[in-house]
């Protein structure tokens, strides 16, 4: 970890402090991994496919206000943004217990009398509210990735990126090894209020962290050079497939849409694997706890997002150095490898152990994923821009999630889980067969890039720093 060494210590306490509201996100949100689907299962009385509809419509709250956020992360800063991420996952569990107290779904506490109980019930039909919180419960992380990933960027080293990007991103397996354990205990032992107290808990204290973070100096390093401030030009977007960066393409980037950014080359692929790869992760949080259920071997469903956790902690602590010193796409291309042998140990798994090995084999792969294609997209943009175009790639996996509920949720009406996670498995190896042959600028320099340590196409001079392996 001898990049920290290279920050001053202004830089060092604020990643201390961020990487502290990370902890206390990830484990507000993940508390809820392994109970939400039996709570809307057994609590609300949801069908399969209910469950994977209100489990989806997270992922509305992600889409609709994934782009604002990341343009008002360029405009007006990180911490604004980060504030309202922590804000939401502390909210949100508040609705779901008010949802099982106002509905009658669950008993009020013993303070209530019986008169105030029967003032507070209504009728309401639980799993449309339930899914509209699920949306609002979206935002959280629309807003708190798009926000933590930005902070993190602003103070990497170029040389150094993917290294403390990935110590940085430990805050995720660390929150899912701590909170499914815990939330699937809680709901055993203690009930649902609990669990959601505690979920409110988290995120609050991650809200008050937040408040202490200065964000105000962290990419003062990061200044484009006078040659590539936006300027007057009619350029389309298109001249982003371009190689080696120019003004021109710089200033093209600056003019152009939001949206027009979507389909530029650099930004296209890594959304269209993301959006692939989200498919598979939402079938897993939503199906994996019923799954388990169904099989009847009495695990834990925490356990499992445990294990994941786990794996996915150790594979971080040298991916992101690994791919810094030889290249990002061969470790991309083996995250989608371990992704897709996961879902078909799902697929098969017939006890406790298979399960923990899914887990584990599916956290390794989303451990190397995520952190290494952050560190792709911040080497193919400026800083000014790092929330608009981490935004902008995280929808595809934003949609890829509200797509699974409902998908996979007819799928496992009519074939069952366990055979839905074939479909899951199918879907990993296209994300693979995409970016070995999409990574690139044409076929051959995909090959390379994706399965070797070539230097990827379209990374902006400057900004990034060529694999040291080569």
């Amino acid at each position: 970890m001898k990049v920290f060494d290279r920050l001053d210590r202004y830089q060092r306490q604020n990643l201390v402090l961020l990487f502290a509201v990370g902890l206390c996100f990830w484990s507000s949100l993940s508390v809820l991994l392994p109970t939400l689907p039996l709570y809307i299962e057994k609590i609300l009385g949801g069908t399969p496919h209910q469950v994977g509809l209100v489990m989806g419509s997270f992922a509305i709250g992600l889409l609709l206000f994934r782009p604002w956020l990341g343009q008002l992360a360029d405009r007006r800063g990180r911490r604004i943004v980060l504030l309202i991420g922590t804000a939401a996952v502390a909210i949100a569990p508040l609705g779901y217990l008010g949802l099982g107290w106002t509905s009658g779904r669950l008993p009020l506490p013993e303070l209530l009398t019986q008169s105030e109980q029967t003032h507070w019930l209504f009728s309401p039909r639980p799993i449309e509210v339930m899914a509209a919180l699920r949306a609002f419960h979206g935002i959280s992380i629309a807003a708190f990735t798009t926000a933590y990933v930005a902070l993190v960027t602003d103070l990497a080293p170029p040389k150094n990126r993917g290294e403390l990007i990935g110590y940085m991103s430990l805050v995720n397996p660390i929150g899912l090894a701590i909170g499914p354990a815990i939330g699937g205990f809680l709901e055993m032992q203690v009930g649902y209020a609990a669990l959601f107290l505690l979920a409110t808990g988290l995120g609050t204290v991650g809200w008050l962290g937040s408040l202490k973070i200065d964000s105000g100096n962290f990419h003062h390093k990061d200044r484009l050079p006078s040659s590539l401030e936006p300027q007057s030009t009619n350029l389309p977007v298109s001249t982003l497939q371009s190689v080696t960066p120019q003004p021109a393409i710089q200033q093209a980037r600056m003019r152009g849409s939001y949206w027009q950014l979507l389909f530029s080359p650099p930004v296209r692929v890594p959304a269209i694997v993301l959006l692939l790869v989200g498919i598979v992760f939402g079938t897993l949080v939503t199906f994996v706890p019923l799954l388990i259920e169904e099989t009847g071997i009495g695990l834990n469903a925490g356990l499992f997002y445990t294990a994941s956790a786990i794996a996915s902690f150790s594979v971080r602590i040298f991916a992101g150095r690994a791919s810094d010193r030889y290249g990002r796409g061969r470790f991309i291309t083996l995250s989608l490898c371990l992704y897709a042998l996961s879902m078909v140990v799902l697929q098969v798994a017939n006890s406790a152990t298979v399960f923990l090995l899914a887990g584990a084999i599916q956290g390794m792969g989303f451990g190397l994923l995520i952190p290494l294609m952050a560190a792709l997209i911040a080497d193919r943009c400026y800083p000014h821009e790092r929330g608009r175009m981490f935004s902008l790639c995280m929808i595809g996996f934003d949609s890829g999630i509200a797509l699974a509920g409902p998908l996979l949720g007819i799928a496992a009406q009519e074939i069952g889980y366990s055979a839905m996670f074939s479909i899951a498995a199918l879907l990993a190896l296209l994300a693979t067969a995409v970016f070995v042959t999409q990574a690139s600028k044409d076929l051959r320099h995909s090959l390379r890039f994706a399965l070797s340590n070539a230097k990827d196409a379209y990374a902006l001079e400057g900004v990034s720093a060529e694999p040291a392996g080569r």
